[in-house]
């Protein structure tokens, strides 16, 4: 009996050490893969392990989260301390990763203003008078006529004008009674009065043809007729028929629209980009679909306060007169850069007060690479520091390249501190210099 007993204790014994190493075995089982695939993904020396979700958590050997339970991803050396993160072929694809080279390329800045029509002030005429008189006859009656110039725009009757006529035929008459006579000492009296008369109706306003053909009536009169002195538009009328006029009012004003000017603000900004005889495209909604190529002719030597803008000018032919002075106008003025190092925009990812791309390094590696950026132009930003021509960048899947930086890279390119102050936020890819 004693001798079955331990027999019978052997097999117990036997059966529990069995069943031991049986539930030993899928604890080993579940930590060897891991440990494989942190080998595989993560080359080089490990640094410490941390939590995806509590970067704060860091261990020095694999584990847990001991705030959330997750199990913990190892950070290598090179990842810690340069910020390399480790992308593998397939994920790449998964997120969709692109890469594109920093090239030298010719630059041109592309930036828009804002302005209006107005007309052409070097083509503006005022019709005014040097005598007190009144209108007879209006023949331009309405604001907005079309003139053409030495068409008649009224007639007017003045006392003054009127005598000044009278003494040039009675200085014509004696210049010409006293020709015959030939005194050869120089001009005569009556030579001399009848010069004078005539400069008087000069004057006075009246052109040589005017005079000639007073002159030639022999006698002064009544309705002297005032032509336009340009062609163009009546964009002002201050006068009717029948009113008294002074010297000098101004009766009207004449406008050239065959050729107008648009006058834009430009940011002060964007002013050291803008130069004379730069090339602009003038656009208006008034036109859809169609562009005007013009040059810039002036710029003003001022600002306005209110709006730090500069104001610019262009001049625009208008044969057509689809261009109405007092209509907006957007304008695109383009400036050349010379050759710059550019990246494309979209590599740029904002963090606050740093502008980060990453580098790929090969190997599926790619380093977070502080840059300072300067014009933006089609969709490129210019390269100032921290990138080389031939250098290639991630484009696309920056955010969760980023976001994966962020949690395993190295402290100094997500500084959380400065960002707060500056008031950003340190994963958000934005394009702005």
């Amino acid at each position: 009996m004693a001798g079955r007993r331990w027999i019978a204790y052997l097999v117990l014994f036997a059966l529990a050490a069995g069943v031991a190493v049986v539930s030993r075995r899928p604890l080993v089982a579940r930590q060897a893969p891991a440990a494989t695939s942190a080998a595989a993904s993560s080359p080089g020396e490990i640094d410490h392990y941390t939590c995806s979700m509590h970067p704060s958590v860091k261990q020095p050997g694999p584990g847990t989260c001991p705030i959330c339970g997750m199990g913990l991803i190892p950070v290598t050396k090179e990842q810690q301390g340069q910020g390399v993160v480790m992308i593998d072929e397939a994920r790449r694809q998964l997120i969709g990763v692109r890469t594109d080279a920093v090239v030298r390329a010719p630059m041109h800045e592309n930036f828009r203003a804002v302005g209006h029509v107005t007309y052409d002030e070097s083509s503006l005429a005022d019709v005014n008078l040097k005598v007190h008189g009144w209108i007879t006859k209006l023949y331009v009656n309405e604001t907005g006529q079309s003139v053409s110039r030495g068409q008649t725009l009224f007639t007017i009757y003045s006392p003054e004008l009127y005598n000044a006529e009278q003494d040039f035929l009675l200085g014509s008459a004696h210049a010409a009674a006293a020709a015959p006579r030939g005194d050869d000492a120089g001009p005569g009296r009556a030579e001399l009065f009848g010069r004078a008369s005539r400069q008087r109706l000069h004057l006075l306003g009246l052109t040589d043809a005017q005079i000639d053909a007073i002159a030639a009536s022999g006698k002064p009169s009544e309705e002297l007729a005032i032509p336009s002195p340009a062609s163009g538009f009546v964009i002002e009328k201050n006068v009717v028929e029948g009113a008294s006029v002074d010297a000098g009012m101004r009766l009207y004003r004449i406008a050239a629209l065959s050729k107008v000017w648009i006058e834009a603000e430009v940011y002060e900004a964007d002013l050291a980009h803008v130069r004379v005889g730069q090339p602009a495209t003038v656009t208006l909604d008034y036109v859809p679909g169609r562009a005007y190529q013009a040059k810039v002719a002036y710029i003003y030597p001022y600002l306005d306060p209110a709006t730090r803008t500069g104001r610019v000018r262009i001049e625009i032919g208008n044969t057509r007169l689809d261009l109405r002075p007092g209509m907006y106008a957007s304008v695109e003025l383009s400036s050349d850069l010379g050759s710059r190092v550019q990246v494309p925009a979209s590599a740029v990812v904002y963090t606050g007060p740093r502008r980060l791309v990453f580098v790929d390094l090969g190997g599926g590696r790619f380093k977070p690479t502080e840059v300072q950026v300067g014009a933006e132009s089609g969709g490129m930003y210019e390269v100032i520091s921290g990138l080389s021509p031939g250098d290639v960048v991630a484009t696309s899947g920056i955010f969760l390249i980023a976001a994966e930086a962020r949690i395993s890279t190295a402290a100094k390119y997500w500084d959380t501190t400065t960002e707060a102050a500056d008031g950003g936020s340190d994963l958000e890819p934005r394009n702005k210099p």
